[in-house]
């Protein structure tokens, strides 16, 4: 019998992030955190929180695009892999609970206040296309707490949407984004 240990692993390295999620929330900077969020010059780096799919492998080559203008970004959401919330949905029903139910369980909990935590830390928002309702979602509390967000799509939309004015900007092209981010370094 081959078992697919595929799903046991990745429940575990998300039971391991959410077991050290007090270490890592951004509340108590360790001595090595604090010196890594100044600039040359000792000023505070801003920080660019990207949004995205967990699916969208993009995501992790943009933030290193973006880091080396000199922001921090964070982006470590993705880490569990492009499955990470069909795992939780699974383990839950396998738990007999309803969606409502796992919204309140401890892992629900615990990787919304994560992500929370690190978007109330965030000066900047960044969506990167495709995305879907958790990114727009994230996008939108951004922009109503007064946070500076931008839209990056892969491609002219098939379907177009005028709510996209809500962000501050939309890009079609990295580049372009990136000289628009040194104005606000």
């Amino acid at each position: 019998m081959v078992i697919n240990l595929t799903p046991l692993v990745l429940l575990a390295l998300i039971g391991v992030m959410l077991y050290s999620i007090k270490t890592l929330m951004p509340q108590k900077p360790n001595k090595k955190m604090r010196e890594e969020n100044f600039n040359e010059a000792g000023k505070k780096r801003k920080v660019i929180y990207l949004i995205g799919s967990l699916k969208n492998r993009k995501v992790i080559d943009i933030a290193k695009s973006l880091r080396r203008l000199g922001f921090e970004v964070f982006d470590d959401w993705i880490a569990p892999g492009p499955e990470a919330d069909d795992f939780w949905r699974e383990y839950e029903k396998r738990r007999g609970s309803s969606y409502k139910e796992a919204l309140n369980h401890w892992a629900g909990k615990h990787v919304f206040e994560f992500d929370k935590g690190h978007i109330e830390r965030s000066d900047i928002g960044i969506l990167v296309m495709p995305a879907g309702k958790s990114g727009h979602l994230e996008l939108g509390y951004m922009i109503g707490k007064g946070k500076r967000c931008f839209i990056l799509f892969d491609e002219e939309p098939e379907r177009w949407d005028v709510m996209y004015q809500f962000a501050d900007d939309v890009f079609f092209d990295l580049k372009d984004l990136m000289k628009e981010l040194e104005k606000l370094r």
